[in-house]
């Protein structure tokens, strides 16, 4: 009796344990099925067949947009992987360039992301769907947003532009309420030798400062710089770009330029309203960007 009761026992685990493998054979099945999934994506250059839910997502631009909502990522730019920003969480991610099409076929892509200026577009897109997007033909806010529809994370994506904008204006009306409506500022990059002015769309912080804030932008910098979005200077015309603020993007290391009597003769400088900020993690419009830029202006122009 002992005997068949045992034995009956082992048939009924085996049962289960039978149940159980075919159980998770279906799971493992609409998982395979989930994942062949498409949808068609209207990109700037016409519909695109791409997963519903990409994998593996290789980012030419739009990297840190795509890192932002927490896209599978096995690929970015060098530029990318060189901010400091990102440089802990994509240290497994592979750099990637469109002239190596076969570095990005050999990490297996389900999605291309590439900019309208890069070479080799048709071979990307023998390799996997490719989206292209021109930069500054949407906003730096609508840009997020068309990446969270790209990875079917649109509600995400709209979220946080909602916040970001509240919690922006917030940070320019204190700043406009301390320093007046008209108060300006102006964006100047250097790498010690050159320096530039930015407009409104060009990263380092311009869209926070002109879009959302919409602090002043000092009338030469408008005249001469809105068309291109950034204009190269001479040292000694700097003084005719310079807002009330100044925001100073660099390199860091030692500049001699801003020892100069030129440069401490410029009235945001004698006042103490220049706010500095590092080239490389500046350089996107993204969310880490942005939040890491809207604390270092709120401070800047607040303290």
């Amino acid at each position: 009796m002992k005997k068949l009761l045992f034995l009956f026992g082992c048939l009924l685990c085996l049962v289960i344990a039978g149940c159980s493998n075919q159980s998770n054979g279906k799971q493992n099945d609409g998982k395979e099925e989930a994942s062949n999934e498409t949808v068609t994506y209207e990109s700037e250059t016409g519909p695109v067949e791409i997963p519903a839910e990409p994998q593996r997502i290789v980012a030419l631009s739009n990297g840190p947009n795509v890192f932002a909502l927490d896209g599978n990522l096995v690929g970015v730019d060098e530029w990318t992987k060189a901010s400091p920003l990102f440089e802990e969480d994509m240290a497994d991610i592979e750099i990637v360039s469109e002239n190596d099409p076969e570095g990005i076929l050999a990490l297996e892509p389900d999605l291309i992301i590439a900019g309208s200026h890069m070479e080799n577009l048709d071979e990307l897109e023998k390799i996997a769907p490719t989206v292209i997007y021109t930069w500054g033909k949407l906003d730096y806010l609508e840009q997020q947003i068309e990446i969270g529809k790209l990875l079917n994370k649109q509600e995400e994506a709209q979220e946080w532009v909602d916040d970001f904008t509240k919690r922006a204006k917030a940070v320019g009306d204190k700043i406009k309420e301390k320093h007046g409506e008209d108060v300006s500022v102006s964006v100047f990059e250097t790498d010690s030798k050159n320096f530039a002015v930015f407009g409104d769309n060009w990263a380092r912080g311009t869209e926070i400062l002109y879009q959302t804030m919409e602090l002043e932008m000092p009338e030469k910098v408008q005249e001469d710089v809105l068309a291109d979005g950034y204009y190269n200077l001479s040292q000694e015309t700097l003084p005719e770009y310079a807002g009330d603020f100044i925001v100073l993007s660099s390199m860091g290391g030692e500049n001699e330029f801003t020892k100069s009597e030129t440069w401490q003769s410029i009235p945001a400088v004698e006042n103490n309203q220049v706010i500095e900020i590092d080239t490389q993690e500046a350089s996107y419009s993204d969310p880490a960007t942005l939040e890491y830029l809207l604390d270092i202006f709120e401070e800047g122009f607040l303290q």
